[in-house]
């Protein structure tokens, strides 16, 4: 997947800014979907295709921050662009403090913005990658016996074979034989690459939870 499989939104009541940067995105082969608000926005939000989104601040109803927040509690990763025709350096700080990785005044650069996008796409296709492997692991974890999630969780602990047969009353060999299945059934070949997928898969769980 590259980042022309990706999407652009446009949040800004501002239609004069929405089609133009929707056009410069074009003659880049870039996809773009633009919307005059938040509500117009949540409602075509695909969390499952790989984006980013360019949003205004100040709009009618919800504004920029009101919809990052939404965005967040709803555990979204698209990157955010900010504009703004009446930024200041507290305002610019909120946004990214808020998750977003960058805050333009307008009126921008074409050629900066243009830039500042394609990376943004970028980003958003590795952060989908990444939640498209932990989805995966997590369908994988599902699936491993009862028995295999004990000693999972122990190998997680970092025990050797040796306490977790002591544990769970069963040999060091059966230990050994529920390892290498739970390895086979993640699809790693390492110990080490189980701990840190697995571990990645359970980080990602607490900080996906809505609060």
């Amino acid at each position: 997947m590259t980042a022309l499989s990706a999407i652009v939104y446009i949040v800004d009541d501002d239609k004069e800014l929405r089609t133009s940067l929707a056009w410069l995105l074009e003659t880049v082969s870039v996809q773009a979907e633009c919307f005059a608000g938040a509500r117009e926005f949540l409602a075509a939000y695909d969390s499952k295709r790989p984006a980013c989104l360019v949003l205004d601040v100040r709009m009618p109803e919800t504004g920029g921050f009101q919809l990052q927040e939404i965005l967040n509690k709803q555990g979204a990763t698209l990157p955010i662009i900010f504009v703004s025709a009446h930024g200041d350096i507290p305002m610019s700080v909120k946004a990214l403090q808020n998750g977003a990785i960058d805050f333009i005044e307008k009126p921008y650069n074409p050629q900066q913005m243009l830039e500042k996008i394609q990376g943004a796409l970028k980003q958003a296709v590795q952060l989908h990658d990444s939640a498209e492997q932990r989805q995966k692991i997590r369908a994988k974890l599902d699936k491993l016996t009862t028995r295999e999630q004990e000693i999972l969780c122990r190998v997680l602990d970092g025990k050797p074979s040796k306490i977790i047969a002591d544990e769970l009353h069963i040999s060091v060999k059966t230990v050994d034989v529920h390892r290498t299945k739970i390895r086979e059934k993640l699809g790693v070949v390492s110990t080490a690459t189980l701990v840190r997928e697995v571990m990645e898969v359970w980080a990602s769980s607490m900080t996906e939870k809505p609060g």
